[in-house]
Protein backbone atom coordinates (compact mmCIF):
# COMPACT_ATOMS: atom_id res chain seq x y z
CA UNK A 1 0.00 0.00 0.00
CA UNK A 2 1.39 3.39 -1.00
CA UNK A 3 1.47 5.96 1.76
CA UNK A 4 2.61 9.57 1.87
CA UNK A 5 2.25 10.90 5.39
CA UNK A 6 2.65 14.66 5.62
CA UNK A 7 3.25 16.30 8.97
CA UNK A 8 4.63 19.45 10.52
CA UNK A 9 1.89 21.91 9.73
CA UNK A 10 0.48 24.26 12.31
CA UNK A 11 -0.18 27.84 13.27
CA UNK A 12 2.69 30.30 13.05
CA UNK A 13 3.06 34.06 13.01
CA UNK A 14 4.17 35.89 9.91
CA UNK A 15 7.95 35.77 9.63
CA UNK A 16 8.13 32.44 11.39
CA UNK A 17 9.24 29.03 10.16
CA UNK A 18 7.88 25.52 9.84
CA UNK A 19 9.34 22.30 8.52
CA UNK A 20 7.04 19.91 6.78
CA UNK A 21 7.92 16.24 6.49
CA UNK A 22 6.59 13.63 4.10
CA UNK A 23 7.25 10.06 5.16
CA UNK A 24 6.60 7.60 2.37
CA UNK A 25 6.25 3.86 1.92
CA UNK A 26 4.94 1.33 -0.57
CA UNK A 27 6.93 2.42 -3.62
CA UNK A 28 10.56 2.75 -4.68
CA UNK A 29 11.29 6.15 -3.22
CA UNK A 30 14.61 6.59 -5.03
CA UNK A 31 12.88 6.39 -8.42
CA UNK A 32 10.32 9.12 -7.77
CA UNK A 33 10.39 12.87 -7.88
CA UNK A 34 8.75 14.18 -4.72
CA UNK A 35 7.00 17.49 -4.45
CA UNK A 36 4.62 19.67 -2.54
CA UNK A 37 1.41 21.26 -3.67
CA UNK A 38 -0.77 23.59 -1.66
CA UNK A 39 -4.35 24.68 -1.81
CA UNK A 40 -5.76 27.72 -0.07
CA UNK A 41 -9.49 28.13 0.52
CA UNK A 42 -11.21 29.17 -2.68
CA UNK A 43 -8.07 28.84 -4.76
CA UNK A 44 -6.68 26.32 -7.20
CA UNK A 45 -4.06 23.82 -6.21
CA UNK A 46 -0.57 25.27 -6.68
CA UNK A 47 2.71 23.45 -7.24
CA UNK A 48 5.12 24.75 -4.60
CA UNK A 49 8.29 22.73 -4.94
CA UNK A 50 9.70 19.50 -6.32
CA UNK A 51 12.95 17.56 -6.02
CA UNK A 52 14.23 15.22 -8.68
CA UNK A 53 14.99 11.55 -8.16
CA UNK A 54 17.96 11.68 -10.55
CA UNK A 55 20.21 14.47 -9.35
CA UNK A 56 18.32 16.20 -6.52
CA UNK A 57 17.67 19.18 -8.75
CA UNK A 58 14.90 21.35 -7.38
CA UNK A 59 12.03 23.50 -8.51
CA UNK A 60 10.33 26.30 -6.61
CA UNK A 61 7.33 28.41 -7.43
CA UNK A 62 8.25 32.08 -7.74
CA UNK A 63 6.11 32.84 -4.69
CA UNK A 64 8.32 30.74 -2.40
CA UNK A 65 11.80 31.09 -3.93
CA UNK A 66 14.52 31.99 -1.43
CA UNK A 67 12.13 31.24 1.45
CA UNK A 68 11.41 27.52 1.07
CA UNK A 69 13.92 24.68 0.75
CA UNK A 70 13.09 21.13 -0.28
CA UNK A 71 15.33 18.19 0.52
CA UNK A 72 15.10 14.42 0.50
CA UNK A 73 16.58 11.66 2.63
CA UNK A 74 16.60 8.52 0.54
CA UNK A 75 17.69 6.42 3.52
CA UNK A 76 14.51 7.41 5.37
CA UNK A 77 12.20 7.65 2.34
CA UNK A 78 11.32 11.12 3.53
CA UNK A 79 11.15 14.57 1.98
CA UNK A 80 11.28 17.82 3.89
CA UNK A 81 10.08 21.33 3.11
CA UNK A 82 11.74 23.99 5.22
CA UNK A 83 9.58 27.09 5.13
CA UNK A 84 11.07 30.35 6.38
CA UNK A 85 9.84 33.92 6.41
CA UNK A 86 6.28 32.70 6.22
CA UNK A 87 3.59 35.05 5.00
CA UNK A 88 -0.18 35.00 5.50
CA UNK A 89 -0.53 34.12 1.81
CA UNK A 90 1.31 30.86 2.51
CA UNK A 91 -1.74 29.70 4.47
CA UNK A 92 -3.01 26.53 2.82
CA UNK A 93 -3.24 22.77 3.07
CA UNK A 94 0.06 21.35 1.87
CA UNK A 95 0.10 18.03 0.03
CA UNK A 96 3.04 15.75 -0.55
CA UNK A 97 3.15 14.13 -4.01
CA UNK A 98 5.25 11.57 -5.82
CA UNK A 99 5.73 11.16 -9.55
CA UNK A 100 7.72 8.66 -11.57
CA UNK A 101 8.11 10.59 -14.81
CA UNK A 102 8.12 14.30 -14.09
CA UNK A 103 9.43 16.63 -16.73
CA UNK A 104 10.16 20.27 -16.09
CA UNK A 105 7.23 21.55 -18.13
CA UNK A 106 4.81 19.39 -16.14
CA UNK A 107 6.08 20.01 -12.60
CA UNK A 108 3.17 22.29 -11.74
CA UNK A 109 0.50 20.03 -13.20
CA UNK A 110 -1.24 18.00 -10.49
CA UNK A 111 -2.12 15.14 -12.83
CA UNK A 112 1.59 14.56 -13.51
CA UNK A 113 1.95 12.90 -10.12
CA UNK A 114 1.11 9.29 -9.34
CA UNK A 115 0.58 9.49 -5.58
CA UNK A 116 -0.81 12.08 -3.18
CA UNK A 117 -0.71 12.33 0.59
CA UNK A 118 -3.51 13.51 2.82
CA UNK A 119 -2.25 17.04 3.44
CA UNK A 120 -1.14 19.05 6.43
CA UNK A 121 -2.58 22.45 7.26
CA UNK A 122 -0.42 25.54 7.55
CA UNK A 123 -1.86 28.76 8.95
CA UNK A 124 0.18 31.94 9.03
CA UNK A 125 -1.25 34.76 11.09
CA UNK A 126 -0.49 38.40 10.39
Amino acid sequence: EVQLQASGGGLVQAGGSLRLSCATSGFTFDDYAIGWFRQAPGKEREGVSCISSLDDSTYYADSVKRRFTISRDNAKNTVYLQMNSLKPEDTAVYYCVAGLRIILSMIRVPSSYDYWGQGTEVTVSS
